[in-house]
């Protein structure tokens, strides 16, 4: 909801933007391997705006 970084893979996945969400807080969480906020900020930087409709 920040950058729209969820939003945009759920979209690119085909799911909803809510699961996309949660697993993400969830694998963050869970996994001490997993910079959550670090990958974030990267993909934020990295995946295109959405075009205007």
């Amino acid at each position: 909801m920040i950058a729209g970084v969820c939003g945009g893979i759920a979209e690119w996945l085909g799911w909803d933007p809510t699961l996309v969400r949660v697993l993400y807080v969830l694998v963050s969480i869970f996994s001490a391997a997993f910079p959550g906020i670090l990958v974030y900020i990267i993909l934020w930087i990295v995946m295109p705006n959405p075009d205007p409709a």
